[in-house]
Order: C-alpha cells, then structure tokens, then sequence
C-alpha cells in the first residue's frame, strides 16, 4: 500500500531488492552517474545511499536504463512467432512495442490483428497496436481483406489498442476521400500515425490538420525540421533496409 511505500522510500523500512553501484541513465536530467537503486515489489522508490534490501546486488561498470520502446514495428516481418521475437528482443533491453500489423492484416484481415492481439497477452513484452488504416495498401494489388471503419471500430475498445496506424493513403487525405477521413475520424481521440514522404508546404499542412501526429519516412534533416516545426514527432529509422540515424540525428537538440 502507499503508506509502506513512503516508508520503504524514506528508508525507514527495507525494500524487496537494492541494486547497488549502477550507472543510472537519466532520462530525465539526461545525465550518467553511480548511484543505489531501491526497488520496492514492482516499483522504483529510491536513488541514493542509505538504503537496505531483503537481497542486495553490487552492478558496479553496469550501466541501468530505462526499458527500450520501439515506436513502430511491423513485428510480423520478422517472420516469428512473437513469443519468439520477445525472446530475442527483451534480454537486449526492449520491453515494449508498437506494432502495425497490416502486413499480416492483407492477408488475413480481421483473424489476422485478433491473432495478433491474442497472442501478444502472454508474453514478457509489452506489445501495444495501431490499427491498420490501409488494407489494403493499393487498390492496384490482391489483397485478402478490405478494411473498412466499421471494421476497426470495435477493436478501438481493445486494452493495448493506442490509435490508427500509419496512414500511408496521404493522397486519400487530402482529396477528403470520406473512408479515408471516417478512419482518422473515429480515431480522433486517440493516437494517429503518419507516413508521408517528401510531403510538403501546404500539403503537409493539410495532413498534419487532419490530427496525424507522427512521421517515420523522414529520409533529409530539411524534411524532418519541416515536420517537426508542424509540431509532428520524427521518428529516426535505423533498421534492416532503410537507415536514417546519422543523417537525422542533427534534429536533435542537447
């Protein structure tokens, strides 16, 4: 309860567990110095001296970050299972994803993301989604499913659910084609993701007052202050194909 969690932080009682000597990565004040840990059940309560622990561990040269979040990740690519992909991906730090599964949705459509959803329950990774807001992704190719609002709709009430995925149909937005726009409607209150390459001037203007929020295409640091000055979050590609660390990362202010 609270009360023996004050008290555990005070340090008037022991904690559960003390890891001692760590290099704390501080996201906060974005600082790296050695310092105790007191965790108390599941909870970080203390940093500094002066505190015990039912088990106490000495991480003297180990460096104590925050869990990695992956922001965007079509997991299905991997082409495991996600009990395995949480396998690899957890002991190097990882402990949450956001995942768009709308490769896996061309294909099997809604049995496809409640698959997903399922099998993401049991895992020690946390695994939230962004509906797919493009099955399929071109009328041009042969897709196994057609998703439309009322599709998506229900899944909205889902726990893990956090918004609309990617909308790569930029064109569907700004020629207001209502199915399009329906989407992003229902989604409103919650997050909506872009994808949106090279777009710009008054046509960006006109995705991003569509309450598309986030842009992960960004390929030039011009294109990327562009979007980020409209208030979007850049997300900075570093994967398996495409990889725009070193050209982005001047974005990024000390």
């Amino acid at each position: 309860n609270l009360a023996e969690i004050i008290k555990v932080a005070r340090g008037e009682e022991k904690a559960d567990l003390l890891l001692k000597n760590g290099k704390i990565i501080n996201v906060f004040s974005g600082e790296i110095y050695t310092t105790d840990v007191a965790i108390y059940k599941d909870m970080i309560v203390g940093l500094g001296e002066g505190y015990y622990a039912d088990k106490e561990i000495d991480i003297s040269n180990c460096y104590l970050s925050p869990g990695f979040m992956d922001g965007h990740i079509h997991l299905e690519s991997s082409m495991v299972k996600i009990s395995e992909f949480a396998k690899t991906v957890v002991p190097m730090g990882t402990t949450s994803v956001i995942i768009d599964p709308h490769e896996i949705a061309n294909v099997l459509g809604l049995e496809g993301i409640r698959y997903m959803l399922e099998s993401s329950k049991y895992n020690p990774l946390n695994i939230f989604m962004m509906l797919p807001s493009c099955v399929p992704a071109s009328s041009l190719g042969t897709s196994g499913a057609n998703l439309s609002v009322n599709d998506l709709c229900p899944l909205l009430d889902e726990k893990w659910v956090l918004g609309l995925g990617e909308m790569m149909n930029f064109l569907g937005v700004l020629n207001q084609i209502p199915e399009v726009l329906d989407k992003i409607a229902v989604c409103s209150k919650k997050c909506i993701d872009g994808h949106a390459p090279n777009l710009s001037s008054k046509d960006l203007c006109a995705y991003v007052s569509a309450q598309i929020r986030s842009d992960h295409e960004c390929t030039t640091i011009g294109e990327a202050k562009e979007k980020l000055r409209l208030g979007m979050y850049i997300m900075l590609r570093e994967g398996s194909v495409t990889r725009n660390l070193i050209d982005l990362l001047p974005l990024i202010n000390p």
